[in-house]
């Protein structure tokens, strides 16, 4: 995923998940033989009472290469005109606006805080609402290789990124996007959840069952 020379962008969220990335790919620095550079990067959606600005603090006390970009991704998303799936367009103009900073600042990798779980949601919310088989990949190429897209942290369960970031001590910001917690992709982790308390291997086989393709078993 990480080569020599690499200018790796962070797709800083304020979550744990990206958090725990940032801090793993900066400590990983020091102690690997392949040269990489980061920055962490935030768009902010442009909602009244953001945590943009507390999240810059955090990255400059810990010294995180970091960039602020304010938008109003996430107020044309929720707009009148379009409140059947506002999280599709906001994500859909965060993800533009993330290869344009790319661009700018010299960056030809995308770091994405995506873990295990993000994966197997991914999968179950594109069967459920798109009728496709397909899920986040680790590693994407755009523009005809200008830009790779990887995702670090695919293998590892959300439970130990919770536990680290406990550990960590890393700060909480509170979402202010209106549709957090009421997402389509909120509704299928939580029926992850309420499943995986029946049957804890749920997760795990399903993630599995990703790598057990049978296409002879498929309508193909």
């Amino acid at each position: 995923m990480i080569e020599e020379g690499d200018r790796i962008a962070i797709g800083l969220s304020g979550g744990k998940d990206s958090l725990c990335l940032m801090r793993i790919l900066r400590e990983r620095q020091s102690r690997v033989p392949v040269h990489y550079e980061l920055i962490g990067i935030h768009v902010d959606p442009g909602f009244d009472g953001g945590f943009s600005e507390a999240l810059k603090a955090y990255c400059e006390k810990q010294e995180y290469p970091f960039y602020l970009d304010r938008s109003d991704h996430g107020v044309r998303g929720h707009s009148p005109q379009n409140r059947e799936n506002p999280c599709f367009l906001c994500a859909r103009l965060r993800r533009k606006r993330l290869f344009e900073l790319m661009n700018a600042l010299g960056c030809n990798k995308l770091a994405l805080g995506h873990t295990k779980d993000d994966v197997i949601t991914t999968l179950l919310l594109n069967m459920f609402y798109a009728g496709e088989i397909s899920t986040m990949l680790p590693v994407q190429t755009f523009f005809d290789g200008k830009f790779t897209l990887i995702r670090p942290l695919v293998y590892v369960d959300e439970t130990l990124i919770r536990r680290f970031a406990k550990e960590a001590s890393f700060p909480i910001f509170q979402n202010p996007c209106p549709t957090a917690g009421f997402s389509k992709r909120s509704e299928i982790k939580s029926f992850l959840d309420q499943m995986s308390q029946k049957n804890r291997k749920i997760k795990g086989n399903l993630f599995h069952a990703l790598h057990r393709v049978r296409p002879e078993y498929l309508f193909t």
